[in-house]
């Protein structure tokens, strides 16, 4: 009775549950979209229909319910496409896989939208229709923006700054082109310098011309995007242009390796098109090994052996393509049941905007709005299960773990050389993702090699260089500074073959030589040969196409890297400053000179004081300091001054009085050093006429300070050092001697700033003047060329052989020699010694002296204490340091006591202390002889030392 019970309740839940949710329907549509008789189209059609039989024989998907497919050939035409997705949108689909064009993509998308009905597409990877603009297309592929990052990280792996990109001219191919150029200068601070567009279906005769502009040009690194069909035709072109041999550098998006996958495996084929993209790069989509895509792969070639009529046609492969429509119809058919599962009713509606116009035959009134396409798009997007590709989940409006194979064309088939994902770049390693998160980077050595050995077109493995001079038959614009003065660093000279001469023209012409290819240049003068050209001009016209490169002495500073590349210095260069000097000629007063009187005052009265806490702390133990008060006076003054020859005869004895005189003596070593070095340097070398002596006293003066003419000095000063324009005086070179000679007083300047070499070459002519301070920029001269340019980095390398083999230094003395003043001292004297430079010394010597005596005269007052309780001096008959009771009453007790002090002062110390043993005796014997006497009795005798007063 029980289990008829719970039977009954099973049975009437079931109902319930049958009446709460809607039948399932017995088959549903979907609609496919794409080129039937194309690369992409013949591989998607066998796989979409081998995805809808997999899908009907599954028991756990669609239970009950009958997928079912309507294919519709776009071929490749967006007005073709737009009216199949019409009619797929008559015939009431729930959902439409494809199509496999971008251009179509963006039609279709509207149509879609409007009925809303979601759109699954396994091809169509312009980044742009991932745009808000088209809510209901859905990407079952990775879009060309991580298509396009992997190619730029294969340009920067090879360091390659320049590409030209050949792509159809097609909504597909100008978004890829979009985001290869976003790609390149990201990753790789590289640029597109030339795109080659060509139309949809062009000739033969078109691409020849296109790729003959496009040689003419100096990069030599080509991407080729395209579509599957027309894409072999350019290299065909290339071919027959000679473009496929070496210094060439192709690389071709995923549509040539989907290309060569769906090739029949014929002999006529392999030996037609495989010969004409030998050593190309290619990508292919990236999808792991698996059973379910090995056994998909064997029932497609089964299938499209059996469709194929020919042998030739057999052996077809299943591109990636192929693989991604098959999981896009598995993520329709997935959502579509996870939609029926929650009780969803497929129902399409009339929209009151779409209807004929009067006479119309288009039956637009007959096309209808899915009602639950927004929950059917949503179960889309939630799509999360692993496929023949991988990991099938979305994040945002893209797919999870983006990753691509590199592969090598050599031969007859194509060889892998690297991956590429989005986790860990480039690498030799397979990608490998964690729960569907981010690739983990690999380890050991497949972490730090990123790709294998590549065979490049000619049949080489060494990179090529990637850019070659433009054969357009015009040579480099190269920029030379029209210098009036110190001509011979650069300048216009008409005698000269190149009509320029000078240091920076043979350092730039020796460098060229060093190149392995030839580099055809045109020197052209800058500047009106009155004065000096403006540098940053020159450098400006460089970053703004008047000319190609900038050959001179431009110096390499920070606002200006960043307009233009630089090569490596080829002379070293700095800001200083030159400043007049005076020979000083000795007096018989130039020994005082070394200190200042200050300092001099100072010394001598440490001399006194020391020699006055030494003479205190040896007065008492040392019989060299005692006598009478003359002989005492004068050796204080003897030992005092004599220390500073370290001459003193007297020997200290004391161990505070050593203490006081070794730190005295280091002080005045540390004096004696220096004064000997100043006056050595007052004695040999010039003097500054003016006060500017660096940087520091140059900046907190007021004086006027002179430039070159051009200089990139005056902007350094005014925007980094804060001078104002002010005190700025622009001066050509063969000025520089009379306004330093003026001086200010006279309108001219105090001092000079300018680069080193022309400092230089004016000092060694210039015998008057000197720098002072140290350089205060470090920076070199190079020559600049427009940003990227690739010459840069090749002439870098030839600048540092040209160092290396001595033959930077030869040209450099060929044309700067030294003059008559290069082997003099360009050293100025010093300040004289003040005492701030030596306080410290002082204090510390004034220190030590203060606790020597501070602990001296504890210890005599420790010792007068002592002595004075033990009644002091009797021993010596009444001529001991303290005075009989009688005259004790007759003068004041203060000035008895001080009395007493001075005179126990003055004592020697073996005297003080056999005293002070005496009256401790002495006291011993009173108190022994005390108790006698009380235990005697008491005694009538008086002590025979106490005497009535007279």
């Amino acid at each position: 009775m029980g289990a008829r019970l719970r039977l009954l309740r099973a049975l009437c839940m079931c109902s319930a549950l049958a009446i709460a949710l809607p039948a399932r329907p017995p088959s549903v549509t979907i609609g496919a979209l794409f080129t039937f008789d194309s690369v992409i189209g013949s591989s998607a059609a066998t796989a979409i229909r081998l995805a809808v039989d997999d899908i009907n024989r599954d028991a756990t998907l669609l239970r009950g319910t009958n997928l079912s497919v309507l294919m519709q050939d776009t071929k490749c035409s967006g007005f073709v496409g737009t009216i199949q997705a019409l009619e797929l949108m008559e015939k009431q689909v729930v959902a439409v896989v494809g199509p496999q064009s971008s251009g179509i993509a963006h039609v279709v998308s509207h149509v879609v939208s409007q009925l809303r009905v979601p759109l699954v597409s396994f091809a169509a990877t312009d980044p742009a229709l991932a745009s808000a603009q088209y809510p209901f297309f859905v990407r079952a592929a990775h879009d060309d923006a991580f298509q396009m990052a992997a190619v730029a990280d294969v340009v920067a792996h090879f360091g390659w700054r320049e590409v030209t990109a050949v792509y159809v001219d097609t909504d597909y191919g100008r978004g890829g082109v979009d985001a290869l150029g976003d790609a390149l200068e990201a990753a790789a601070r590289a640029r597109i310098t030339c795109k080659a567009a060509f139309p949809p279906g062009a000739d033969s005769a078109a691409l020849v011309d296109l790729l003959v502009r496009a040689s003419m040009m100096e990069s030599r690194v080509f991407v080729v995007h395209a579509a599957p069909d027309s894409g072999l035709d350019i290299f065909a072109a290339a071919h027959k242009l000679g473009m496929m041999d070496s210094g060439y550098v192709w690389i071709a998006t995923e549509w040539l390796a989907a290309a060569i996958d769906s090739s029949s495996a014929a002999a006529s084929w392999r030996t037609t098109a495989m010969s004409r993209i030998q050593g190309v790069l290619t990508l292919r989509q990236y999808t792991p090994d698996s059973d379910a895509k090995r056994s998909l792969e064997a029932r497609f070639a089964a299938a499209a052996n059996r469709q194929n009529a020919t042998a030739e046609a057999a052996g077809s492969m299943m591109n990636a393509y192929g693989l991604f429509a098959y999981d896009a119809v598995w993520m329709a058919a997935r959502a579509i049941d996870q939609f029926l599962g929650d009780g969803g009713n497929i129902s399409f509606s009339a929209d009151p905007s779409i209807r004929d116009a009067n006479g119309s035959a288009l039956r637009l009134s007959s096309l209808r709005v899915f009602d639950q396409g927004e929950q059917l798009l949503r179960k889309v997007m939630l799509a999360n299960f692993t496929g023949v590709t991988g990991q099938v989940r979305f994040s945002g409006r893209s797919l999870v773990n983006p990753a691509y194979e590199v592969l090598n064309v050599g031969g007859t088939g194509v060889r892998r050389v690297g991956y590429w994902s989005n986790g860990t770049r480039l690498s030799v390693a397979a990608p490998s993702w964690a729960d569907g998160g981010a690739a983990p980077p690999s380890n050991g050595t497949q972490q730090q090699q990123k790709l294998y050995s590549v065979i490049w077109p000619g049949d080489t493995t060494a990179p090529p260089r990637g850019w070659v001079f433009p054969n357009n038959g015009r040579p480099l614009r190269i920029g030379v500074p029209y210098r009036t003065t110190y001509r011979q660093f650069v300048s216009k000279d008409p005698r000269a073959p190149d009509g320029v001469s000078g240091y920076c023209i043979d350092v730039f012409k020796a460098a060229v030589a060093l190149l392995p290819y030839p580099v055809p240049v045109s020197f052209i003068p800058f500047g009106d040969g009155v004065k000096n050209p403006s540098y940053g001009e020159l450098v400006q016209r460089v970053a703004g196409g008047s000319f190609d490169a900038a050959v001179g002495d431009v110096s390499i500073v920070t606002n200006r890297t960043r307009v233009v590349d630089f090569t490596q210095p080829y002379v070293e260069s700095g800001l200083v400053i030159v400043s007049p000097v005076k020979a000083t000629g000795s007096n018989e007063w130039a020994f005082l000179k070394p200190f200042t009187p200050g300092m001099w005052a100072v010394t001598g009265a440490f001399f006194l004081f020391v020699g006055a806490v030494v003479w205190i702390l040896e007065h008492r133990f040392n019989p060299d300091f005692r006598g009478p008060p003359r002989k005492q006076m004068v050796t204080i003054f003897w030992f005092s001054f004599s220390t500073m020859f370290f001459a003193h005869r007297e020997n200290t004895v004391s161990t505070l009085g050593r203490f006081v005189l070794i730190i005295w003596l280091f002080v005045v070593l540390i004096i004696n050093s220096s004064y000997t070095a100043s006056l050595t340097s007052i004695l040999t070398v010039q003097q500054l006429s003016t006060g500017i002596q660096g940087l520091d006293s140059l900046l907190s003066s007021s004086d006027p300070i002179g430039y070159q003419v051009g200089s990139f000095a005056r902007s350094y000063m005014m925007e980094e050092l804060g001078v104002p324009a002010s005190r700025l005086r622009e001066l050509a070179i063969d000025q520089y001697a009379d306004s330093l000679q003026r001086g200010p007083a006279n309108g001219g300047v105090a001092a000079i700033v300018d680069e080193l070499p022309y400092v230089e070459l004016f000092l060694s002519t210039n015998c008057q003047f000197r720098t002072v301070g140290q350089e205060f920029t470090k920076s070199g001269w190079g020559f600049a060329f427009q940003r990227d340019s690739p010459l840069a980095v090749d002439l870098s390398t030839a600048i540092l052989t040209l160092s290396e083999n001595g033959d930077l230094q030869r040209i450099h003395d060929k044309w700067l020699n030294p003059g008559t003043c290069s082997s003099q001292s360009t050293d100025v004297g010093a300040d004289r010694l003040n005492l701030s430079s030596f306080w410290g010394l002082f204090l510390i010597s004034g220190v030590a002296c203060f606790v020597a005596l501070l602990i001296y005269f504890a210890r005599i007052l420790c010792q007068f204490c002592e002595y004075h309780e033990g009644g002091g001096g009797n021993d010596r008959a009444g001529g001991g340091v303290f005075p009989d009771p009688e005259r004790s009453l007759r003068r004041p007790a203060r000035l008895s006591s001080i009395r007493d002090l001075m005179s126990f002062v003055d004592m020697k110390e073996a005297e003080v202390k056999r005293a002070i043993r005496s009256r401790s005796g002495e006291r011993r014997l009173d108190r022994s002889m005390g108790g006698s006497s009380i235990s005697k009795g008491p005694s009538l005798s008086r002590p025979s030392s106490i005497t009535s007063p007279v």
